[in-house]
Formats: C-alpha cells, sequence, structure tokens
C-alpha cells in the first residue's frame, strides 16, 4: 500500500518542477533578477512565501511531538511566527522595501562600515547554512518515517534535496515563489485532512476529549507553560526582522505596499497550521499510547487510509520543500552580494552574475548537504543561531526608526557582543542556571540584554554619526 502514498509524492514533485520549468523566464537576467526576482513580486506570492518559509518540520510535526503530552497549547509556537508577521507588516516591510538594498549586511556598510558588513555576513551565513542543513534532515526523516519500505533516512534526505535545489537552481526566487503558492495548498490540504480523519477514528472531537488521559490538558491553552510561549513569541518577534531569507521576501516584493499586505496576509495563513497540526498529536495519545511523542504525527497518518496519507505526506513534506527553497535563495544572495560582487568582481556583469548566482546555489547545497549528513546537534546549534537575531533586529530597527542615535560603531559591536554573549551562554552552565532561577531559561533573554547594554555603551562612547545618505 505503499505506492498510493509514493504515486502522491511523485506527481507532487513533477508539478513542482512543471512550475518551475513555464515560469523560469522571470528569472532570467543578474543577481536581483535571479535572487530577488526582479523586486517585482506580488504581495500573493510575497505571503505564501513567507508562509512556506514559516511552516516547516518544526510546525506540524513538531508541534503534534508536543500537543502529544502538551495538548493544544503546543500550537502557540505558529501563533508566535504569525506574530511576527503581522510586526513585520505593520511597521518594517514598507521601509524594507524602500531601502533598496539586497541584504542586511549591505544595509550595515551604507550606514555603518565595511566590517560591519563583514561581520554581518558571518553570522547571518552560519545561522541560514544551519537551518538550511536542517531541512535536509527534517525531509529525509518525514520520508522515510512515512514510507519505510520506500525511503531510508539517507534516501530521504537526497531525494529532498534534489527537490529543492533543483527548483532553485532553475527558476531562483520566482520559482521559489509560485512553487509554494502549491506547497501551501499542500501543506493545508495534508494536515486538515490528517486532523479531520484522526479525529474521525477516534470518534468524533467530543469522544476525543472524554477519551483523554485524565493528566493530559487537552485543550488548555497555558498547559506547555506561560514561560515557554512567552519566548516563543520573544524569538520569533525578534528573528522575523533580521534573518535574511526572511527580510530578502521583502525586499523582492514590488512596492512597499506589496511587502506590508504580503506579510500581514502571511501570518493570517501561518496562524492556524500549528493548533491543526496540534489536534493531530492530541488524537495520537488516545490512538498510540505510550509512543515516542516524535512518532506522534507519523503513526497517526500510517494508521489512515493510503490516500489519506499519501495527502498528509505530500503536505508534510511541502512544507519542508518551502522552507528550504527560500532559505538556500537567501543564503545565494549573502554570498554573491556580500561577499563576491563586494570583495572580489564588483564589476561583474549581468551574465556573470547569473552564472555566479547559480554555482553558489549549486555549492550551498552541497556544503549543508555534507553539513547535515555529518554533524550532530543542529537543532541545538539553531536555537542558538536565532538568539543571534537579537543584534541584527536591534541594529536594523534603530538605523530606520531612530537613526539619530546610531554611531559608526554599533554594527560591529553589537554583533561581535551577541556572538559573545551566546559563548558565555555554552561555555558556563552557571549563568544558564542563573537565568532559570529567575524564570527567563532561554538565551534570547540575556542575548537581548547584552545587546541593549553594547548599542547603549556605543552611543555614550562613540561619537561618529551614521551616514543617513541615500
Amino acid at each position: 500500500m505503499n505506492w498510493i502514498p509514493l504515486i502522491i509524492v511523485c506527481s507532487y514533485i513533477i508539478l513542482l518542477y512543471v512550475i518551475t520549468w513555464l515560469t523560469r523566464r522571470l528569472s532570467r537576467g543578474g543577481m536581483i533578477a535571479y535572487l530577488l526576482a526582479g523586486r517585482n513580486l506580488p504581495y500573493w506570492v510575497v505571503a505564501p512565501l513567507l508562509t512556506g518559509l514559516a511552516i516547516g518540520g518544526a510546525s506540524t510535526i513538531g508541534v503534534a511531538e508536543r500537543a502529544y503530552n502538551a495538548g493544544i497549547s503546543a500550537g502557540w509556537y505558529n501563533a508566535a511566527w504569525a506574530a511576527g508577521a503581522f510586526l513585520v507588516g505593520l511597521i518594517a516591510a514598507r521601509r524594507y522595501r524602500l531601502l533598496e538594498v539586497s541584504t542586511l549586511p549591505e544595509l550595515f556598510e551604507k550606514h555603518y562600515s565595511v566590517s560591519g558588513r563583514v561581520v554581518g555576513v558571518i553570522g547571518q551565513l552560519v545561522l541560514q547554512l544551519v537551518i538550511t542543513s536542517l531541512q535536509y534532515v527534517a525531509g529525509g526523516a518525514i520520508l522515510s518515517s512515512l514510507l519505510p519500505g520506500v525511503f531510508t533516512f539517507q534516501t530521504g534526505m537526497l531525494v529532498t534535496a534534489v527537490a529543492f535545489v533543483g527548483i532553485t537552481l532553475i527558476g531562483g526566487f520566482w520559482a521559489a515563489g509560485l512553487t509554494n503558492i502549491i506547497n501551501v495548498i499542500i501543506i493545508y490540504g495534508g494536515v486538515l485532512l490528517g486532523a479531520v480523519m484522526a479525529v474521525d477514528k477516534v470518534g468524533g472531537f467530543g469522544e476525543l476529549m472524554a477519551r483523554l488521559p485524565s493528566q493530559h490538558p487537552g485543550i488548555d491553552l497555558g498547559a506547555i507553560g506561560w514561560g515557554l510561549i512567552i519566548a516563543w513569541f520573544v524569538v520569533m518577534c525578534t528573528t522575523v526582522f533580521s534573518v535574511q531569507s526572511i527580510v530578502q521576501i521583502s525586499f523582492a516584493a514590488r512596492d512597499s505596499s506589496s511587502a506590508r499586505k504580503g506579510f500581514i496576509l502571511g501570518g493570517m495563513i501561518i496562524l492556524p497550521i500549528g493548533f491543526i497540526s496540534a489536534i493531530i498529536g492530541i488524537a495520537a495519545a488516545i490512538l498510540h499510547q505510550g509512543i515516542i511523542p516524535t512518532e506522534a504525527l507519523p503513526r497517526t497518518v500510517l494508521s489512515l487510509s493510503p490516500f489519506v496519507a499519501g495527502i498528509v505526506l505530500a503536505g508534510l513534506w511541502a512544507a519542508d520543500v518551502s522552507t528550504a527553497s527560500a532559505l538556500l535563495v537567501g543564503s545565494a544572495t549573502l554570498v554573491v552580494g556580500d561577499l563576491i560582487k563586494r570583495f572580489v568582481a564588483p564589476d561583474l556583469k549581468e551574465s556573470g552574475e547569473r552564472i555566479v548566482s547559480r554555482i553558489s546555489v549549486l555549492v550551498l547545497s552541497v556544503f549543508t548537504y555534507i553539513l547535515a549528513v555529518s554533524v550532530s546537534g543542529i537543532l541545538k546549534t539553531l536555537l542558538i543561531g536565532l538568539t543571534l537575531t537579537t543584534a541584527y533586529t536591534l541594529v536594523t530597527l534603530m538605523t530606520i526608526f531612530w537613526p539619530q542615535v546610531c554611531r559608526r560603531g554599533h554594527a560591529t559591536w553589537t554583533l561581535l557582543m551577541a556572538m559573545a554573549a551566546l559563548v558565555l551562554w555554552l561555555v558556563f552552565p552557571q549563568l544558564r542556571l542563573f537565568f532559570q532561577d529567575i524564570k527567563l531559561p532561554h538565551p534570547i533573554f540575556f542575548c537581548w540584554m547584552v545587546s541593549l547594554i553594547t548599542f547603549f555603551a556605543v552611543f555614550l562612547l562613540d561619537k561618529r554619526k551614521i551616514w543617513t545618505h541615500d
């Protein structure tokens, strides 16, 4: 019966490649055309690009895993993502589009210094490459868990890589955006169908609540702990302002209005998916008691009909592919714009930019694949990397909204001190214990403190105002 889900997944892959091939001409040109879609994305492409980036394995399988024990409250993870999207849409997306830059490190050199750009691109690349590597791992886990007779973990990773790397190589950012329209439809169709069928198998929603173990929190929205929920909101509302693959969507929008509307619409689409995935995890607590929580969603899906399992599998895998495509484009933009064009070949012509951009995508994909198969602890590294966005967010927002208090040393020193704060967090367990004792267990709180103190200190010590010319 594995052949039915396999046929569905293969049909989905073919559909993505057909769309990519038909729209490849949209990306013809240099770096801006290929990696920023010619700065011409309408809001109805901006929204699915953002949604696809937000909804990955953590938003579906990870949420269901937590919901197996913590109930519906696990869905707050995606609500935090949605809150971040709303914030960017309301206060920053329009301003980002008006900047006419390709990367945040480019913005840092424009207003601060070359060293600010160099430090900025190093941190961004580390973060982007680690997150991209995680997508190979997630894709391999999804395919091998739900089709164990067809895929091993390694072959699942390879198929995942071929899918999103091929789409990105052929069509660039336009392909990532247009295929994400299909991805988002498949994601919602799969997860909704899975949740409805899982609840129906239990006997309906009323029976679901009645049959839960007495200690299970069910639909208690605060069961996972408000401290963790607040930490999620702080992390995501920080991250969305300063991760290259996210802000690049604003840079690539057709105009400031498209950027704003796209982020707000994207937040609306992102919001429900976590709570829907959580319902599958809750159903698994009844259907599959005593399993490892990580298996909550795969076990539940496998217990459904082969056709339903195939649709859900395609949806889960679509979530992974959609995230990876945007991440890969963001990483390539950093390499081409902030390293090659800035320091190696500043006079590169449009045809050369296109070639270098595609080579960068290919090299980065190979590097991240090797990283995925050889490095352990990626999730832990991902958590650490996301906390680094505190410094990027602080410097970026201050530059845009309060340039009068910004000084030439802010970009370099705020980023470096945030990196140092992460090292301290890792090296000294006493520091982690102290913050746990004061109910701030997540490193993002420590990094925000360090970033704010550094910013204030530089303001007092450095009298050189930033460049504010266009």
